[in-house]
C-alpha cells in the first residue's frame, strides 16, 4: 500500500504525488461554445483536491467539427484560454499535475451537433462521414499540436491524445473503418502514420518538459490486439511519449478474441520493455486492493473513473483504509451532487445503466 502513495517520475516533466490518476470522463458540463464552466472547473478540481496525483479533463476537442458531446470541454480556439488558464492554476495549486486530453469524435460527431456532415479516414455510409483528403489529414495533425501549445500556454504540466475507444484516431487505426489506400492506410506503420505524425509536431512545438501520454483501447471499434500491442511497442521506442493510458474496461479480464485468451489482456502491455514510459490502466478498479494487484501486475499507476465520479476523494479514502470499498450502485442524484457533479453531468450518468436512482427509489 505504500508504494501506491510514493511519487512517480516521468522522462519529462513533474513527478506524480502517488499512482492515482483521474481518468478522463465525458461530462457535458461545459458551454456550447467549448469554454469551462463553473460546474466542470468543481468537479474537476474537487478531484485535485481529493488526492489525484494527476488530474485528467474530459475529452477536449480539438477542432469545432471534432465535438462529440453536448457541452463539451473545447480546446481549439484561444477564446477558451481563459478557462483553461483558470482550470490548470487550480489542478496545480492542489497538489496534481493538470493533464488535457485531446480528442477529435471523426465520424462519432452527430451532424446534428457539428452543424456538418462528419469526417472519417473514409466514407462511412453508417454515419454519413465522408473521408477525410491528405490536406485535412495535415490539418488535423496541426489543429492537435495546436491545442496540445494552447494546454501549455494555458499552465497544463501536459496533454495526452485520444487514441481509444472508436474516435478520430482510432478510427485511422482500424483495419475496418480506415480503408484508404494513401499514406495513411494499408499496414499498421500507415495507418498509426498520423498518430506519431501528431506526437513529432508536439515534441517541435512545446517545451521540452512537456510530458505526453496517448491513450489507447485494444479492443472493440474494428481494433486488432495484436497490432495495438505493436503500435505500443513502437510508441515506447518512439522517445516521443511519456506515459501509456490503456482503457481495457476490466484490468484483470481476459482478451475478447479466444485466440488470445489464457493470460490477461493487460499482460500482454505489461510484458513489453517499457524503459522510461510509464503505464497504468482503466477498468473496474473500486478499491485500494485492486489498485495494489494493478501495481503488482507491473503497472506503474491506475487510472480511475467510476470510483471516482462516487468519490471526490478515493486516493484519501484509500490511504485511510487500504481495504476501503468504492459506495455500491445505484445512488442518488442528490448523492452525486455532493460529490461535485452538477445536473447535466447526473443526467449523462443516468445513461450508465444501474448507476443512477431516485431517492424515492432508495428510500422505500
Amino acid at each position: 500500500m505504500k508504494h501506491l502513495f510514493g511519487p512517480l517520475d516521468f522522462k519529462r516533466g513533474r513527478a506524480m504525488k502517488n499512482r492515482f490518476m483521474l481518468a478522463p470522463l465525458t461530462n457535458c458540463q461545459s458551454h456550447d461554445d467549448g469554454t469551462l464552466s463553473d460546474d466542470e472547473y468543481r468537479w474537476l478540481t474537487m478531484r485535485a483536491e481529493g488526492g489525484f496525483g494527476l488530474t485528467m479533463t474530459c475529452a477536449s476537442h480539438v477542432q469545432a467539427r471534432g465535438r462529440g458531446f453536448a457541452g463539451q470541454l473545447g480546446i481549439f480556439s484561444d477564446a477558451q484560454l481563459d478557462g483553461l488558464v483558470r482550470l490548470a492554476a487550480a489542478i496545480r495549486g492542489a497538489g496534481s499535475l493538470a493533464m488535457a486530453q485531446l480528442h477529435h469524435a471523426g465520424m462519432r460527431a452527430p451532424a446534428a451537433l457539428i452543424g456538418e456532415q462528419p469526417v472519417c479516414p473514409s466514407d462511412d455510409a453508417e454515419t454519413g462521414a465522408r473521408a477525410l483528403d491528405l490536406a485535412e489529414v495535415e490539418q488535423l495533425v496541426e489543429d492537435f499540436s495546436a491545442a496540445a501549445l494552447r494546454a501549455e500556454r494555458a499552465g497544463f504540466d501536459g496533454v495526452e491524445l485520444h487514441a481509444a475507444h472508436g474516435y478520430v484516431l482510432a478510427q485511422f487505426l482500424s483495419p475496418e473503418i480506415n480503408r484508404r489506400e494513401d499514406r495513411c492506410g494499408g499496414s499498421i506503420d500507415n495507418r498509426s502514420r498520423i498518430l506519431f505524425d501528431i506526437l513529432a509536431a508536439v515534441r517541435a512545438r512545446c517545451r521540452a518538459d512537456f510530458t505526453v501520454g496517448v491513450r489507447l483501447s485494444p479492443e472493440r471499434f474494428g481494433l486488432r490486439l495484436p497490432e495495438i500491442v505493436s503500435l505500443a511497442e513502437n510508441l515506447i521506442g518512439s522517445d516521443k511519449v511519456d506515459f501509456l493510458d490503456l482503457s481495457l474496461w476490466d484490468v484483470f479480464k481476459e482478451p475478447q478474441d479466444a485466440e488470445f485468451q489464457g493470460r490477461s489482456l493487460l499482460s500482454y502491455f505489461t510484458s513489453l520493455d517499457r524503459g522510461t514510459v510509464r503505464m497504468g490502466a482503466a477498468g473496474k478498479i473500486s478499491n485500494g486492493q485492486d489498485a495494489m494487484r494493478c501495481l503488482e501486475a507491473g503497472l506503474d499507476f491506475v487510472i480511475v473513473g467510476r470510483a471516482a465520479i462516487l468519490h471526490h476523494d478515493f486516493p484519501e479514502r484509500v490511504r485511510a483504509d487500504p481495504g476501503f470499498q468504492a459506495r455500491e450502485l445505484p445512488v442518488t442524484p442528490e448523492y452525486l451532487y455532493r460529490e461535485g457533479l452538477s445536473p447535466k453531468f447526473v443526467d449523462y450518468m443516468g445513461n450508465w445503466k444501474g448507476f443512477v436512482t431516485s431517492q424515492a427509489a432508495v428510500e422505500t
